[in-house]
């Protein structure tokens, strides 16, 4: 299995340019500038860290709608043979980009990746200059924003706002007929692999597709397809192992994060035209009764809310800092990771791909139900499932969650409609995975029953879900949130149930203020109240598994596993081995202070927060 850096792991291209750096900066507050022009840029920022970050050199976190950067980029002969792309991994929210002065794109959709083809901009130039303008309304609550505030300080459960650049920005040689796009569907009953190209350019003359899989150095399959159309789509037969044991080994799960390494190669003749290295795997997901299925067998999820936020850089981070999750995620003891609210950066899901982690996919919310909403949060899911379609580490989509964006479920008939469009728009474009409607509550079209029960006694979990019985009776009339879970005649039959939140225990030093679902004094009294809740849920029959909230503090949400620096609260083998279901015991009591959402939320104010423990941090990472 290789491993380089590239920003798109699953269409790897060798000729390509790391355009992250120093850039030049301003804002616009005003909305005055229109043109590049007009811009007279007074600062620098470090991409792809956003402004509101410390880590981007600015950490401004006031209002600021538009933004402008510039780079000057200088080119070589070989830039200016076929086509030159410029790639954009995510913008926040409505991008517009210039190339020498050429209009070259626009992109609306802050989670989402777009490029532009830069090639007639700078033929015969020996520099590029770039341009981006975005705009960001941070008053608009029709645009999918996720955890962004719309307020200038974060409260309750929202964080800082991300503006403009904050995934990678790269710069990408390739020929004029090229592979556009690719997409791998695995099929484990036949033992085979599903394969669909996208070409662009001229297609003509004696094109040919060659697809060649290896496995651990193996050559697995090497297949060579005419190409007449734009659009190829075949599906390789795999040998079959036959027994279970070798079976096992090659089928991809958390246990054996099996990657299938694939070289893709557009032929005129005998010329090579295009090369592109991906990866693929072998594993199939389903739902069954009231069971989850890995690769035809019942599996129980135990995953953590990862929220994805850093404390320097917000919603970016290197590449490190997101292999690093992944593993202390692994380490904790979690099979699965429910990411929240957010898009994530590609490398993200290619270490989940690579260390075996399961994913579910969730879209960022708005928190307004216009027809405007309608269009932006459905165009942009659009593009989210088709850029991360083919990673193996998906194992669910989640539109929306607990009625975001629509939020009279109970009473509109249209806010009903448009969560079981996008259940079903969401099935369409990718029939081989479970959706969840609406995660936590208010069910009206979903795969698998999802509830956010925050309760903090171990005795309620288990009166609430202890059998399959009390759950039918919890699932029709447990109000968690102080919501119903299912309405508008959906009428769950056998569909596993997910505890897709709970816990939030806050834990933090005496010098830190924050707030969580329930509070722990100590580091003892923390790993026995984790411990207890989780002994609780092991021992529910009617839940197929659970998302624990949360992997690390963010702001001012303090009931993480890790501290926002990712040094665990509380021995680290301790935490995984409670989290794997090892029994301890922990009585809790319930605070009755509630937020304006339902949940039982703990304050505690302090002067100062805790100082960063980098050699603790740095112990984790040499004993990965």
């Amino acid at each position: 299995m290789r491993d380089s850096t590239h920003p798109n792991p699953l269409h790897e291209r060798e000729h390509w340019r790391d355009l992250c750096g120093t850039w030049q900066f301003a804002y616009d507050d005003a909305r005055a500038c229109l043109t590049p022009d007009d811009v007279t840029f007074d600062r620098e920022i470090l991409v792809p860290y956003p402004p509101e970050s410390r880590r981007s050199g600015i950490h401004d976190e006031g209002f600021h709608p538009v933004v402008w950067y510039a780079l000057d980029v200088p080119l070589d002969p070989a830039d200016r043979q076929g086509r030159l792309l410029l790639h954009f991994g995510a913008v926040d929210y409505h991008a517009t980009v210039w190339a020498n002065g050429q209009l070259v794109a626009r992109h609306e959709g802050g989670h989402t990746s777009f490029c532009a083809d830069v090639t007639e901009a700078v033929r015969d130039a020996g520099s590029m200059r770039v341009v981006v303008r975005a705009e960001d309304d941070a008053a608009d609550l029709s645009r999918p924003r996720g955890k962004q505030d719309w307020q200038l300080e974060p409260h309750s459960i929202w964080y800082p706002r991300t503006t403009g650049i904050w995934q990678p920005v790269w710069l990408e040689r390739v020929p004029e007929t090229r592979i556009d796009y690719l997409r791998w569907t695995p099929h484990m009953e036949r033992w085979e692999i599903g394969v669909e190209v996208e070409l662009r350019g001229p297609v003509g003359g004696n094109l040919t597709l060659r697809v060649r899989l290896e496995q651990g150095g193996n050559l697995v399959a090497d297949d060579r397809y005419s190409v007449h159309w734009n659009e190829v789509s075949r599906r390789i037969a795999l040998p079959d192992p036959g027994i279970d044991d070798f079976r096992n080994e090659l089928l991809w799960s958390p246990n054996h994060p099996t990657l299938i390494d694939a070289v893709v190669e557009l032929y005129d003749g005998d010329r090579l035209v295009d090369r592109v290295l991906s990866y693929t795997a072998i594993r199939s997901v389903d739902v069954q009764g009231n069971r989850f299925i890995l690769n035809g067998r019942p599996y129980y999820l135990k995953m953590v809310l990862d929220q994805g936020y850093w404390p320097d850089s917000l919603m970016s981070a290197t590449d490190e800092e997101l292999r690093q999750d992944v593993l202390l995620t692994r380490q904790l003891g979690f099979n699965g990771a429910r990411k929240h609210q957010k898009i994530e950066n590609p490398r993200w899901l290619y270490w989940c791909d690579r260390l075996g982690l399961l994913v579910w996919e969730e879209m960022p919310s708005p928190y307004r139900f216009t027809s405007r909403s309608v269009d932006m949060l459905t165009r942009e899911w659009t593009e989210a499932i088709r850029r991360d379609v083919s990673h193996p580490s998906i194992v669910a989509w989640v539109p929306f969650n607990e009625s975001w964006g629509v939020p009279d479920l109970p009473t509109n008939a249209a806010h009903r409609d448009y969560v079981r469009a996008l259940y079903h728009l969401t099935k369409t474009l990718d029939p081989t995975r479970p959706v969840i409607g609406n995660d936590g509550w208010e069910h009206v079209a979903t795969d698998i029953l999802t509830v956010h029960d925050y309760s903090d006694e171990p005795a309620m979990l288990l009166s609430r879900y202890g059998t399959l019985e009390s759950t039918r009776r919890s699932v029709e009339h447990q109000r968690p949130g102080d919501r119903v879970l299912t309405l508008g005649g959906f009428t769950p039959t056998d569909q596993p149930v997910v505890l897709s939140e709970f816990g939030g225990i806050a834990f933090m030093p005496s010098t830190e203020s924050g707030w969580g679902y329930s509070e722990s004094e100590d580091e003892q009294d923390f790993l026995g109240d984790y411990s207890a809740l989780l002994e609780a849920v092991y021992e529910c029959m009617g839940l197929s598994g659970f998302c624990y909230t949360q992997l690390t503090d963010t702001f001012q949400e303090k009931n993480g596993l890790l501290y926002e620096d990712r040094t665990p609260k509380a021995d680290l083998l301790k935490l995984a081995r409670a989290t794997q279901g090892r029994r301890t015991a922990r009585e809790m009591t319930i605070d009755p202070a509630m937020n304006p959402f339902g949940y039982s939320l703990r304050w505690r104010k302090r002067q100062q927060p805790v100082m960063d423990s980098s050699e603790e941090q740095a112990e984790l990472e040499r004993g990965d």
